[in-house]
């Protein structure tokens, strides 16, 4: 598949990244030739320096025989404008846009049939502010995505030194949830992911992945010891684009306070969020968390652009007697500083947004996508399709070998979560949620989830 990709930023390196190890054509635009040299030194990725936007760029960059354009400068503007361009000069190829500006959004006719001529925009604050009010929802949690248009929940755990989990056996955990709806669907140790079955024993650090029915979220949390107080009390660290929209969401239920140093942004959000509480100040001032009782917060919610920033607040934060801390982080290697700091949860928002690109990009029929354990892993909702000998319709569950390392996590029929045994039979239309613990497998789900005809 030939792919577009116009703006060579922080989240366009993260999807050329993840695309260019599966065997795509990728081109990449944008006027800054530093980024793109660094981009061409690690990866094998064809990119042309100039305005993603202009029709003379475009056109050098192949844009007549490109199947998906995935606009992600840092200029809504431009994605815009180039994705409008696309559709008036040339073949069109589907269309992937970042919107960020809530403006623009929140008319969402501009994108309809009359608009803006865009496949599917995309929103990464608004994803990543979904991602952490879904941490703060279910506080106990590291990670939690939604499936079959929320019927599903994946969700991960940290085992503890003396918790519940610590050296029981995936089969002895399956008996104690008493509900075949619900799956260990997979176990990362020090970053490494461990082949589920029964008799896997399950060992302090370890990310334990289960897949549960919405409503039944709460109650496994309950059963393994990880359904924590309600946090009530929050301070978000940044004002910026996450930060208003995370407390837009937030502000009437719990009490929020927004530390933000710029003032003027401080003063324009203070006029649009009425019930938070805007602090003008440095988030890394000790003296300032004294004095807004870090020490009786239930969450200090670090999510500047600067990711030094973050880890370092937080990490104050929490050494200040914050309950729990969630810390923004651009770049993922950044997590190895993230040990010994006692931050207990980091969001990479490339990662979060990356997801809702790969599912117009797979080529299966695809409903959703979330990227996982630093794009190294993902959970995929593919829908069934009879589409010839590689298709799971009319199969028994027991009688399809899937390569080891693909978890069945759900199975969702006609919008009910259905239990899933070894004689279960896959019917058309059927959405299975499975968990790729390699991205190399996602091509074995793309082949046997392609619909006839593509």
């Amino acid at each position: 598949m030939k792919i577009l990709i116009l703006g060579a930023g922080v989240t366009g390196s993260a999807v050329a990244a993840a695309l260019a190890s599966e065997e795509n054509d990728i081109m990449v635009v944008d006027f800054k030739p530093l980024l793109l040299d660094a981009l061409k030194e690690r990866f094998d990725i064809a990119t042309v320096a100039g305005n993603a936007a202009h029709p003379t760029v475009l056109e050098q960059a192949g844009i007549h025989d490109t199947d998906i354009v995935i606009a992600v400068t840092d200029s809504d503007e431009t994605n815009m404008l180039a994705c409008l361009i696309i559709n008036a000069l040339y073949t069109r190829p589907k269309t992937i846009a970042r919107v960020r500006a809530i403006d623009y959004l929140k008319h969402p006719q501009l994108f309809g049939p009359q608009g803006i001529p865009i496949d599917h925009v995309i929103s990464p604050e608004q994803i990543v502010m979904e991602s952490i009010r879904n941490l703060i929802d279910f506080p106990g949690v590291l990670h939690i995505s939604d499936f079959a248009g929320g019927l599903v929940r994946l969700f991960s755990v940290k085992v503890t030194e003396h918790g519940f989990l610590t050296e029981k056996k995936i089969k002895t955990l399956s008996d104690r949830l008493a509900n075949k709806k619900i799956r260990v669907v997979a176990i990362f140790r020090k970053g490494k992911p461990l082949l589920v079955n029964g008799q896997a024993i399950i060992e302090a650090g370890d990310e334990v992945f289960i897949v549960a029915p919405r409503d039944e979220v709460r109650r496994v949390l309950k059963e393994l010891n990880k359904l924590e107080a309600p946090l009530k009390r929050i301070i978000i660290a940044g004002g910026g684009h996450i930060g208003k929209r995370l407390g837009l969401a937030l502000e009437n239920d719990h009490q929020v306070k927004i530390i933000e140093k710029d003032p003027r942004r401080a003063k324009k959000i203070s006029n649009e969020l009425l019930k938070c509480v805007i602090l003008k100040g440095d988030c890394a001032d000790e003296t300032l968390l004294l004095d807004e009782s870090i020490d009786s917060t239930d969450l200090f919610c670090a999510i500047t652009e600067n990711d030094g920033v973050n880890i370092i607040s937080a990490a104050l934060a929490k050494s200040l007697g914050a309950r729990k801390t969630i810390c923004l982080l651009n770049h993922i290697s950044y997590t190895k500083l993230l040990p010994g700091t006692g931050i207990d949860v980091a969001v990479l928002p490339n990662q979060e947004t990356l997801g809702s690109i790969l599912k117009h990009v797979r080529k299966g029929d695809v409903a959703q996508v979330s990227s996982l354990c630093g794009g190294t892993a993902e959970a995929i909702e593919a829908v069934a399709h009879d589409n010839g000998s590689f298709s799971v319709v009319g199969k028994r569950v027991d009688t399809i070998h899937f390569p080891p390392g693909i978890v069945l996590g759900a199975l969702i029929r006609d919008k009910q979560v259905i239990e899933i045994h070894h004689d279960t039979v896959f019917e058309e239309n059927d959405h299975v949620v499975m968990f790729a613990m390699d991205k190399k497998l996602v091509a074995t789900i793309e082949k046997n989830f392609q619909p006839l005809g593509k």
